[in-house]
């Protein structure tokens, strides 16, 4: 009687985490008149985090955020960022990303790449990625995971040329923004 010799294939548990937006935060800054930052926040943004707690690198992350859902805390600039001129919300109504590559930087820090869509055009970019953190159970007893995320982008890349000239010389609005993601996804 023949024996047959089967190597175990280790398994891989990988876990799907749903994005909590109440406790999530998707935020922007860029420079207004060359002088300071001006930040904004987009307040409607869904998420799935596919875990694998073994290998973080075997993760997997997609996320939306509704455009018309920006504010910048003056509705007369968030609505000139709605229009034509910047996210022309009304064309292009959610900016997503989703992850295509991850990879550990040390000291607990991930780099996340993945397809940035905004405008309607798609650039990949990486996110510099602090977590997952431990899973904790909230007190209605769903396990939590958080991380926060930052990358920079040239807001060119992605279609969003508008802009005016100071009469002191320089731009109104910054090239360069800045991204910063603080997430909570809840276990599905």
């Amino acid at each position: 009687m023949a024996t047959m010799n089967t190597l175990a294939t280790p398994q891989t548990a990988t876990t799907t985490w749903n994005l909590d937006p109440v406790h999530s935060a998707a935020e922007f800054k860029v420079k207004h008149m060359m002088i300071s930052n001006v930040k904004g926040q987009f307040t409607t943004v869904k998420g799935v985090l596919a875990l694998d707690e073994a290998d973080l690198t075997n993760s997997h992350v997609e996320a939306s955020i509704e455009a018309a859902s920006i504010d910048t805390r003056d509705a007369q600039r968030d609505g000139h960022l709605k229009s034509a001129d910047f996210f022309d919300v009304e064309k292009f109504p959610a900016l997503s990303f989703k992850s295509t590559h991850i990879s550990r930087l040390g000291d607990g820090e991930l780099a996340v790449a993945g397809d940035l869509s905004i405008h309607g055009i798609t650039r990949n970019v990486e996110f510099r990625v602090e977590g997952p953190t431990a899973p904790a159970k909230d007190p209605w007893g769903n396990t939590r995971v958080g991380l926060s995320a930052a990358t920079k982008i040239n807001r060119k890349d992605f279609g969003l040329t508008w802009n005016a000239a100071l009469e002191t010389g320089g731009i109104l609005v910054g090239d360069e923004v800045t991204i910063t993601l603080d997430a909570q996804f809840v276990k599905a």
